[in-house]
């Protein structure tokens, strides 16, 4: 593929004191497709300011607000306006700029989850197909190679048909209560008014469920919620386990919380069929462990020399077998895959089907559904729902 310019990307958020905005910053930087040139990194204009001089953007092209943004960006000339925006704002604020942005012109990286509510993700999914402009949401967990691997096997029959699906993920982060002042990120994702209707399984049990369905090629057919509140004046959700069932009669277990004390972020997945099983966790994340019956543990390791991996996987592996591969890197592969599509699009070039291989509006839909019902299920007594679009 000829690349005839590098993609030019303007931010909204990610200023002072956002974790997320400095990782979708290296994410996009690190395979030399995109350019950062232009922002509106906090909805406070001196914080906007300071965060525009620290990446040594231009003056003229750090905006007080989104809107001021596209609307200035418009008028520059072709050449130079940014092609596309990427919004790593609360959840709260993810609506509204990204769709500007698609009306304007300008396709949108977005960070999870897509929305603050399911009728605002039907919104903008459907102004995503009327302006037919490339929309990618930040499911980080998909782009590691040996997930990629993962769903090639379960595609490929190795597994057989699936029976079940495990997949956890614990946190420890939220195991006491914080002051406002005194952590930022809980603040805001423990807010209602920022977070939405659900706290962790808004925050990362939507990962979890992004994860199952991605890996088992399965669609969530109906759920079964147990949602907590551990700590005295929370206001939503910080742990829960979810039971599924999947449209092929599948059932599977979702496990996630941020009160599990002392634990990091090790995502895991399992998925069992007739044939065969597999597991993966993120703490060991360049290893993918295959199980046969009466048989040895296979296990398949990430490398971009490994000539028994997939396509999927050799195309999102960047170093030679040995040289662990994380967080920044699958991350980076969503933007790297989302650059040469759009290239290719603004090019009039056909994508590789490697490349299309990102989280997008489906996702995104889907994990406001998962939201919803997983809190739906969570109050009620008669527990199972049906999952609804």
């Amino acid at each position: 593929m000829m690349n005839h310019r590098k993609l030019r990307m303007g931010m909204i958020g990610g200023g002072p004191g956002s974790f997320i905005g400095a990782v979708h910053r290296i994410a996009a930087n690190m395979d030399g497709q995109i350019e950062l040139v232009a922002g509106a990194f906090s909805s406070q204009p001196e914080k906007s300011e300071q965060a525009g001089k620290e990446l040594y953007l231009h003056s003229n092209r750090v905006y007080q607000s989104y809107d001021e943004m596209y609307e200035k960006e418009k008028q520059l000339p072709e050449g130079e306006r940014i092609d596309f925006v990427s919004i790593v704002t609360p959840n709260h604020v993810h609506f509204d700029p990204a769709i500007k942005a698609l009306k304007n012109g300008f396709h949108v990286v977005l960070d999870k989850p897509m929305t603050l509510t399911l009728d605002e993700a039907k919104e903008l999914e459907k102004v995503i197909q009327e302006t037919g402009m490339l929309f990618c949401l930040t499911h980080t967990y998909t782009g590691y190679p040996m997930v990629k691997e993962a769903k090639q096997l379960v595609a490929n029959g190795t597994l057989g048909n699936i029976r079940k699906v495990y997949v956890e993920y614990p946190q420890g982060w939220l195991w006491k209560s914080f002051a406002d002042d005194e952590n930022k990120q809980a603040a805001w994702r423990t807010d209602p008014k920022k977070s939405g209707v659900a706290g962790c399984m808004g925050d990362i049990g939507t990962h979890a469920m992004n994860l199952a369905e991605y890996v088992s090629g399965l669609k969530l057919d109906k759920l079964c919620a147990d949602l907590n509140t551990t700590i005295d004046g929370r206001s939503l959700d910080d742990d829960g386990t979810v039971l599924l069932k999947f449209d092929n009669g599948a059932s599977g277990v979702l496990m996630a919380s941020q009160v599990a004390t002392g634990a990091e972020n090790n995502l895991k997945i399992r998925v069992y069929g007739d044939k065969a099983g597999l597991e993966w966790q993120q703490d060991d994340a360049n290893s993918l462990i295959v199980r046969h019956p009466e048989q040895p543990d296979q296990i398949y390791r990430a490398g971009a020399n490994i000539p028994y991996l997939s396509s999927y996987a050799l195309a999102n592996a960047r170093t030679p077998a040995g040289h662990p591969e994380g967080y920044l890197e699958a991350f980076a592969n969503h933007y790297n895959n989302f650059a040469k599509t759009l290239l290719a699009k603004l090019t009039g070039q056909t994508p590789e089907k490697e490349w299309l291989d990102f989280p997008g509006t489906e996702d995104g839909v889907r994990g406001m559904a998962f939201i919803e019902q997983v809190v739906k299920s969570g109050k009620s007594e008669q527990k199972w729902t049906k999952f609804e679009i």
